[in-house]
């Protein structure tokens, strides 16, 4: 089991919960109340900063609902957090875009993370040809 320090933002912020069983990922919450209009763009605050163990990122991605609760899209689509953006002021945040005029709450469940391991150092081959199984291209089932 890896241990991950946190800090948060202050004492109004809900404390991260992992439910064992549930999901791997764990539910990020808004630090802040945010009202944004229609096309408008925010960096919102997680209210959360953490030193993650060596060797590992975090990707932060909205939750399944958060596009019909909060009518939002997270705009990096998934955002990457190494290990070095673990300072006192390295608070996390999710820059969204407001698709129409929408409120968040404090506390609201906005997006979600997991810690994954760092890719590890990789070498490419040059061929002339891969060999397996032919599939027919990008978006393709393999059936004609």
């Amino acid at each position: 089991m890896e241990t991950i320090q946190i800090q948060y933002l202050n004492d109004e912020i809900e404390r991260l919960d992992y439910i064992d069983g549930k999901s791997d990922w764990i539910d990020l919450r808004s630090a802040e109340d945010v009202t944004l209009k229609s096309g408008e763009f925010r960096l919102i605050h997680l209210g959360v900063a953490m030193k993650l163990p060596d060797g590992y990122e975090a990707h932060i991605v909205p939750r399944s609902s958060t596009f019909k609760n909060f009518g939002v899209i997270q705009t990096n689509h998934c955002g990457i957090i190494d290990q070095s953006y673990c300072g006192p002021n390295d608070f996390w945040r999710m820059p969204v875009l407001a698709m129409r005029d929408t409120t968040i709450h404090k506390n609201d469940r906005i997006c979600q993370f997991r810690i994954v391991k760092n890719q590890p150092r990789i070498n490419f081959q040059e061929v002339s040809a891969l060999e397996g199984a032919d599939r027919g291209g990008f978006g393709s089932t393999g059936r004609n």
